[in-house]
């Protein structure tokens, strides 16, 4: 959820402020990009060097700075604009009166009050300050106008009393901040099935049948979905692929019965399906135990016809937005289409070999998509990532109609 997000962190002039620099590299770690404003009374309990040294970025703590003997400006507003998220931990009885009140008379509060992001703050003070009517009135304003509290602890304070007050530990700001972008993607809540890649028909122990699918395809899918807050389970044939994106569950499978044993065992619950997988319609009848020694001049094998995954999944779709794919080689829409009918599907993505950048083993891709009212929209040779993401859309839009 935070890969590739901007985060900018105020940081106030409170004991808690030691937590920051864990803040920041875990912000790091998932993938953020951080940059740091602290107030002079933060500068008592954490270095900008510290900060800057984490963040790989200036650590900011006043609006004009010294480069090479000249003075420049700190533009707050580039810092507020530049941000996705704006978290202020901790936030000090003293900096919350300020954000509620409107008062200005720092960098971190002027780039608060230029800030279009969400805004979260997260309260550190003793335990009467925090109960205090004035502070919980700052609180309450600043939530009646649309930023996030992220709520206090209760545990051992500076002053050595026990109650609420403690600022939320590093892990649990970043685990709120995940929340909240899973909550506010457009396909948060959702649950996806995505098949990808090739199977594998075994013909003996060393030998099958395959093809050329390096399951690309379907692992973009997966990795968008779930960037953009879908619960992904991905069915995955034999692939070099793999994925360590947080909301993506793999099962590895080999064949194309192993695939839909897989696939039907969780299809029931799912909100969106997308087969992307290029399933063998054929396997041998037979499988030999051993390998297959070449004595002879020829060999014949006996192929009999898979389970149709797609097809089964027609028949029995209930509330799932059922999406395949098709791979053509000639009268490509109109193959497309009649697979749509055919299998009872509520979109379908068409490639053609004829296509330069589309097919197997590329990087690249060019799609049409065409849903069940015949809606069709071509799209120009992308990256498979970023058709991922036009194909998502195309979901997106439908399922919200």
């Amino acid at each position: 959820m935070l890969r590739g997000k901007n985060i900018l962190l105020g940081i106030t002039g409170g004991i808690a402020a030691y937590k920051t620099a864990f803040l920041v590299r875990l912000l790091i770690r998932e993938g953020a990009r951080v940059k740091v404003i602290l107030t002079r009374g933060a500068l008592s309990f954490v270095t900008p060097l510290t900060l800057a040294t984490l963040s790989k970025n200036p650590a900011y703590f006043d609006f004009v700075k010294e480069e090479d003997g000249s003075l420049a400006w700190n533009n707050h507003v580039e810092l507020a604009l530049w941000a996705d998220l704006m978290v202020v931990a901790p936030a000090t009885a003293n900096t919350l009166s300020k954000m509620a009140s409107g008062t200005c008379d720092n960098l971190l509060l002027a780039a608060y009050l230029s800030a279009k992001c969400p805004v979260f703050f997260a309260p550190a003070m003793d335990l009467d300050m925090y109960r205090h009517p004035a502070t919980r009135e700052s609180i309450r304003k600043l939530q009646a106008t649309g930023n996030h509290l992220i709520p206090p602890n209760s545990g051992e304070l500076a002053s050595g009393l026990e109650g609420e007050g403690r600022m939320s530990e590093p892990a649990e700001i970043v685990e709120i901040l995940r929340e909240f972008l899973r909550r506010s993607m457009p396909f948060a809540g959702k649950k996806f099935l995505i098949t990808a890649g090739p199977t594998q028909e075994a013909i003996d122990p060393v030998r099958y049948i395959g093809n050329h699918s390096t399951g690309q395809m379907g692992y973009e899918l997966a990795d968008a979905a779930a960037q953009l807050g879908a619960e992904v389970t991905l069915v995955s044939g034999p692939s070099v692929l793999g994925t360590d994106r947080e909301g993506v569950q793999v099962i590895p499978v080999v064949s194309a019965r192993e695939m839909y044993r897989a696939s039907m065992e969780v299809y029931e619950d799912k909100d969106v399906v997308i087969c992307a997988a290029a399933v063998a319609d054929f396997r041998p009848k037979t499988t030999a135990s051993q390998k297959i020694k070449k004595d002879a001049s020829e060999m014949s094998l006996t192929l009999v016809r898979n389970p149709d995954i797609l097809e089964s999944m027609g028949k029995a779709k209930k509330n799932q937005f059922l999406v395949g794919f098709a791979l053509e080689t000639e009268k490509e829409q109109e193959n497309a289409t009649a697979k749509l009918r055919k299998k009872n599907l509520d979109a379908i993505v068409l490639n053609s070999l004829r296509d330069a950048g589309a097919g197997f083993g590329k990087n690249t891709n060019k799609i049409t998509f065409i849903d069940k009212n015949l809606v069709i929209k071509p799209f120009e040779v992308k990256t498979k990532a970023e058709v991922a993401r036009d194909i998502l859309h195309e979901i997106s839009e439908r399922l919200h109609e």
